[in-house]
């Protein structure tokens, strides 16, 4: 098969790569419809995560099951399916409480890649969700951007408590926090401020339900939220991008009682102790637990009723691969699709 390898950073490259099989009983092996990029694959691109080897790249996919091992009981050949970047058996204690992601059995679907023409996907029955029937081709971009970022941005919004009567701030304009602000306003927040620069981002942000736009950052942005909120700060704030400014902006915009669902894959970041006991905000977030999303997502999307897949500016063949990434790496592009 044909499949994404990362060798070094800014080197992505197609190839050659064994076909995968069935290793273990629980295993699937889906024909993959469509990948992307994510916006955590742009850390080891760009080097600030170890490259350690030739790396298979990808964890967001949908695709048909081409095969199922022997005690799989949930999938059989040739429906459509969802997964998620963590595959889980979906039964332990942790997912039963709705954190998947953190199941005692997880294993990241990352190591074993999905940007390639089919992949192995571990504990299928926990991971896998099968859609209906075969979706429209126009259907599928938004199924896709459940298997990550849309799941990813919707526990954002939920770990801050996004709801009805409350005014949500969004950390990041990037696919994950664009889908924050699409999130928040089905969970019926009154007003939803994103911090935006890009006026592409900008306007889809508004299209997904943001009702007011800051294009500053820092404490100028947290000083312009306070100044939108009668200088209480944001009920709920979405963190969605992982470094220490766009951390500490997110708990500085974010009033006393308030909550931060943070969601950006954290690199260096270091709160301090005092300011965080003083500010009297939630902190909640980390990998999000997509499996639980997934049925509602799916529902939302095959019936219409949302278009996350709007997200995808640029759509590639998976040959294009290291174009993808390099449109991401400049901003060029907000999220790459590849179509294998």
């Amino acid at each position: 098969m044909r499949a994404a390898v990362l060798h070094a950073p800014g080197d992505v490259r197609v190839e050659d790569r064994p076909d995968p099989t069935i290793e273990q009983p629980t295993d699937a092996v889906i024909r993959v419809t469509a990948a992307c990029v994510c916006g955590s694959d742009l850390w080891p691109y760009r080097g600030i995560e170890e490259v350690d080897g030739p790396a298979p790249m990808g964890h967001e996919y949908v695709g048909v099951v081409e095969e199922v091992g022997s005690d799989v009981r949930t999938l059989e050949p040739g429906q459509f399916v969802v997964g998620s970047f963590f595959a889980s058996d979906n039964t332990c204690e942790i997912c039963r409480a709705g954190y998947q992601s953190r199941c005692v059995n997880a294993v990241p679907v990352g190591a074993l890649g999905t940007q390639a023409e089919l992949a192995r996907i571990p504990l299928a029955d926990g991971t896998l969700v099968a859609t209906p029937e075969v979706p429209a081709d126009d259907l599928v971009p938004g199924l896709l951007a459940a298997s990550d970022v849309l799941g990813t941005g919707w526990f954002a919004a939920v770990a801050a408590e996004a709801g009805p009567g409350k005014t949500v701030a969004v950390v990041g304009d990037g696919a994950v926090g664009l889908l924050g602000v699409l999130a928040a306003g089905q969970l019926g927040a009154e007003r939803i401020v994103v911090f935006s620069r890009h006026e592409s981002r900008q306007q889809l942000a508004r299209e997904f339900g943001a009702t007011d736009v800051v294009a500053e950052r820092g404490d100028e942005g947290v000083a312009r939220i306070k100044d939108l909120t009668d200088g209480l700060g944001a009920h709920s704030v979405i963190e969605a991008v992982g470094t220490q400014e766009s951390m500490m902006q997110a708990i500085r915009a974010t009033r006393p009682g308030g909550h931060v669902g943070y969601v950006g894959v954290t690199h260096d970041v270091q709160i301090p102790g005092e300011e965080l006991f003083f500010s009297g905000v939630h902190l909640h977030g980390g990998p999000a637990p997509v499996r639980r999303f997934l049925p509602q997502l799916i529902d939302l999307i095959c019936e219409r009723e949302i278009d996350p897949g709007r997200v995808f500016d640029l759509d590639l063949p998976l040959e294009q691969a290291a174009e993808g990434y390099r449109a991401m790496d400049e901003r060029r592009a907000i999220k790459t699709l590849l179509r294998p």
